[in-house]
Parts: structure tokens; C-alpha cells; sequence
């Protein structure tokens, strides 16, 4: 395999689509050696079939917004790999939703997956829909709308939703409201991220946060470190941020600054209890301005407007909020300011140069999204075990499972990269693993 060639040969077939081909070719990049090392794979076009998805569903949404107008929007769905289980991945709702950022987001979803070491494949899916500024009822409609068309293909044992960006537990529970009148099937297992009282696991908001921090927690014990008293930067403030906020102050850490679409708030002395509470109500509220936690609490905030959390001088920063949010010149001001270890929580949350820039000559610590999120689909998959056998386990019990599932990848990582000097490249690694599960269960299911 020479990536080059396929490179050129996706960007005829798919041009224009950037976030797609900026996922395959990391990918590609990080595991050309091994893949060349086993000839079988060449001769199946293991990569030529890894890197299409098996189909894209495309719809039209029409709604009904709160003043009586008609709205149409777009919906997708990418089943993208079911090699090693049904496609499991998240729906997001925002403006700038399109093809290409669902199927990088559906890519990068089957090696995440198979990192777990659950059965689940690959798949994503959303709508253009901007649920910013919108009302409960219209989010119902919309939500109504969209499953009218998702529901002929998912199911609990074919493809298994859950959230993303812009798709919370209330959305969650209206697409599933919907769901079960439609298919008339009362299963608690068609969508992940359910509330506690209709089939929701415990721990599954802060899965993915949390997750992240338990990864990072062992990243920093494999190099003589530890999260404790450490400077901690987040983007966003949704349940991804949320959790991780809970868990870097459970662990020791202080968070001194948290970002939205309108600048950073920084929080000097780290960040509350009551403040992490309050971080879900300025979600809920439709607003997607981080100003509102300055104006809650002016006396241990400050807020700047236009700036990122990227500009607030920490060691650690976890990229949380979206694709390609943390640039080269966001890498090197971290580094200006002390940051020596960047854990990417959102997906593909850093451009390719500006991870390729800390690997090498900032040399900083970093590790991908793939890997270091991959705790929120893990709890999925665990909710998916709870509503198969009809139980519920408790906090203690999903947290232990996070934990193991947590250390496994770790584990997986360290095993495929680790250097020749002995340091552990974390892109690498956590590609190459997921790769080899993948492909190894193409193989052995023949040429389909």
C-alpha cells in the first residue's frame, strides 16, 4: 500500500470532502508500515474497502417551527463498517453538518470502537439542523421529524445512535419517543444515552469526560507523572466538557478555563462544584454562549471575548468541543504558556499539522480523540449489554467497567506504539490497533 496513491485516488472519487480526507490520511499514515508487512491484506483491498462506508441513508426533514413556517433541513445516517458488530455511533445536530464531516466522524468511529474491545462497528449520522436559539417544542418537532425517516434503518441488533454534538438526553428522548410509536417495538435498545428511567445506564453522561481523564491519568503514570495540581484548559461546556471538569476535580486537577463559540472564560482559582452544575444549564439553555458562566459568577471569572482556552496558560489542555478546533498556532501558544500535554477528547479535535508540530518540534505530549474518548461509546456499548439482559448495574459497577475498557486501550496503544527511544506514540498506536481489529475480522469474513 502507498498512501500517496490512494490519497490521490480517494481525492478524485470524494473532492472537496476535507475533514473525510484529513481523517483517512492519518490513518494511512500511522499504519502503512504494519499494513505492508501482510501481503493477505493487500490482495483482499483491505484499505480500498476499509475506507468507503458500506452505505449513506440521505433524507429530507421537514418541520414545523413555534411561529406556523415550514422548515427543511437535511438528515443523514452513515453505516461506514459492521466487521466486527452493528454500527454504533453518535447523531449530531448542527449548521455545519454535511457529508464529509460524518464520514470522517463515521471513519474514525470504527476504530474507536474497536478499541473497546466490544463488538461494535462504525457509523455516525445528524442534520444541518441548528438547534441554537430554538425552542423545547421545536427541538420535539425536529427531533419527531427526523426519526420518521431514521427509524426504517436502525435497530438494536442493526445500528445503535446515541448522541453527539447538539443531540443530548432530551433529544435522545424525543427521537426515541418517536422510535418506539413507529416501529411499535418497546425495546430499551435501539438509541444509547436514555434517561434513568427508560433505559439509560448510570454514568453514561459523564462517560466520555470522565473516560478521557482516566486515559490521561494512566498516559501521565507511564511517563512518572500525575493529574494532580495540574493547570487544566477545556473547550465548550456540554456533557463531553462537563465530565471531564468532574473528573480532572475528583482527580486533583484544576480546571482554570472553559470556551464557547463566543470567547473563554477563565476561572483563576479552578473551577467549582456549583460552576461544573451550572455548566448543564448553560447547556440546556440554547444560548452556546460561555459569557453566561461569567455572568453567574463575575467575582471568580473572567471572560474575553473572540479568544479560546488555548490562550489561558495551563500544562494540560483537552480539545472538547469540535473537529480541527485546536490549530498550529494554537499548539504553539499552548506551548508559550507551559502546556507540555494536549488529550484530544473531541473527535479529530486538532489540525493535522498542529499535531504533527507537537509530536515533533514542540514535544508535547499528545493523544487522539480516538483513543482518548473512546470511553463514551464504551458506555454505550455497556447500556446496550444492560437493556439486552433487561438490568441495571450501578455507578460502582459501569465505573469499574469504564475503568478496565480505559486501561485496555492504554494498553493497546503502548503495545503498537511505543518507540524505538522508548516514548509511545499515541497516534500511532491507537490507529494501528484499531486497524489490525478491523481487518483482521474482514479477512475472516471474506470478501463481502
Amino acid at each position: 500500500m502507498k498512501t500517496n496513491e490512494i490519497m490521490a485516488m480517494l481525492q478524485a472519487k470524494h473532492p472537496g470532502e476535507s475533514e473525510y480526507l484529513q481523517a483517512v490520511q492519518e490513518v494511512l499514515e500511522s499504519i502503512e508500515e504494519v499494513y505492508n508487512q501482510h501481503p493477505e491484506f493487500e490482495q483482499a483491498k483491505i484499505v480500498e474497502r476499509m475506507v468507503e462506508p458500506d452505505r449513506i441513508y440521505t433524507f429530507r426533514v421537514t418541520w414545523v417551527d413555534d411561529k406556523g413556517q415550514v422548515q427543511t433541513n437535511l438528515g443523514y445516517r452513515v453505516q461506514f463498517n459492521s466487521a466486527i458488530g452493528p454500527y454504533k455511533g453518535g447523531l449530531r445536530f448542527h449548521k455545519a453538518v454535511t457529508p464529509s464531516m460524518l464520514k470522517f466522524l463515521g471513519f474514525e468511529q470504527t476504530f474507536k470502537n474497536a478499541l473497546t474491545t466490544l463488538p461494535m462497528g462504525g457509523g455516525k449520522g445528524g442534520s444541518d439542523f441548528d438547534p441554537v436559539g430554538k425552542s423545547n417544542d421545536e427541538i420535539m418537532r425536529f427531533c419527531q421529524a427526523f426519526m420518521l425517516e431514521l427509524w426504517h434503518c436502525i435497530g438494536p441488533d442493526e445500528d445503535v445512535p446515541a448522541g453527539d454534538v447538539g443531540v443530548g438526553g432530551r433529544e435522545i428522548g424525543f427521537l426515541d419517543g418517536m422510535y418506539r410509536k413507529l416501529a411499535r417495538q418497546y425495546n430499551t435498545g435501539v438509541l444509547t444515552g436514555k434517561g434513568m428511567t427508560w433505559g439509560g445506564s448510570i454514568l453514561r453522561p459523564e462517560a466520555t469526560g470522565y473516560g478521557a481523564l482516566y486515559f490521561a491519568q494512566l498516559a501521565l503514570e507511564k511517563i512518572g507523572k500525575s493529574l494532580k495540581g495540574q493547570r487544566v484548559s477545556l473547550s465548550g461546556f456540554g456533557n463531553v466538557a462537563w465530565g471531564a471538569a468532574k473528573k480532572a476535580k475528583q482527580l486533583g486537577a484544576k480546571v482554570v478555563a472553559i470556551s464557547g463559540p463566543d470567547g473563554v472564560c477563565e476561572i483563576p482559582d479552578g473551577i467549582t462544584d456549583e460552576m461544573i452544575d451550572y455548566m448543564l444549564e448553560m447547556r440546556a439553555s440554547n444560548r452556546n454562549k460561555v459569557e453566561d458562566m461569567a455572568v453567574k459568577y463575575p467575582a471568580a471569572t473572567k471572560f474575553t471575548a473572540g479568544k479560546k482556552s488555548w490562550s489561558v496558560p495551563v500544562d494540560i489542555a483537552f480539545p472538547s468541543a469540535f473537529q480541527n478546533e485546536l490549530s498550529l498556532a494554537d499548539a504553539k501558544e499552548l506551548k508559550a504558556n507551559g502546556c507540555w500535554a494536549v488529550f484530544e477528547i473531541s473527535n479529530m479535535g486538532c489540525q493535522a499539522d498542529a499535531i504533527h508540530w507537537m509530536q515533533h518540534e514542540g514535544g508535547m505530549l499528545f493523544a487522539p480523540g480516538k483513543a482518548v474518548n473512546a470511553g463514551g461509546v464504551a458506555t454505550s456499548g455497556l447500556e446496550m449489554t444492560q437493556n439486552a439482559e433487561h438490568i441495571s448495574w450501578t455507578a460502582a459497577e459501569v465505573d469499574e467497567r469504564l475503568h478496565h475498557i480505559m486501561s485496555a486501550i492504554h494498553e493497546q496503544c503502548v503495545k503498537y506504539g511505543t518507540q524505538a527511544d522508548g516514548k509511545v506514540d499515541y497516534v500511532k498506536g491507537a490507529n494501528i490497533a484499531g486497524f489490525m481489529k478491523v481487518a483482521t475480522a474482514m479477512m475472516e469474513e471474506g470478501i463481502v
